[in-house]
């Protein structure tokens, strides 16, 4: 049985979905709606804390790109936070090496901690 847990926490203008487990077919949804219920509660700040994520397939991408598209439509921001390649645990950075084999790692603003990703001005890491 596939699981995924997201725990939405709220960190100044910032909401933060700490996303655990696997993101695949049968989970992106849940992921989907809390990013939809974060948007029509006004909040357009939005943090996707994936580094507790162990497995994540095409349509758990899909579910990142068209959570980049809400958010840029509603002029607001979508960070996400990855461990770098090769993290200690193994989480995470099978997120970082699957948006990378696809050719969309680019697209996102990726931090590595809460602490950067929700600080104004701080620069995300490179691809």
């Amino acid at each position: 049985m596939t699981t995924l847990t997201v725990d939405a926490a709220e960190h100044g203008a910032w909401s933060v979905l700490r996303i655990s487990g696997e993101l695949d077919l049968v989970t992106s949804p849940v992921v989907r709606r809390h990013v939809h219920d974060a948007v029509a509660a006004g909040r357009h700040d939005v943090v996707l804390d994936l580094s507790h994520v162990r497995f994540c397939d095409s349509s758990g991408v899909g579910v990142l790109i068209a959570a980049r598209r809400l958010l840029h439509s509603c002029r607001g921001r979508l960070r996400l936070i990855l461990p770098a390649q090769g993290a200690a645990t193994g989480e995470g950075s099978h997120v970082n090496r699957v948006l990378a084999a696809l050719g969309v790692r680019r697209l996102f603003a990726v931090y590595a901690d809460l602490e950067s990703a929700t600080a104004d001005g701080a620069e995300p890491l490179s691809a």
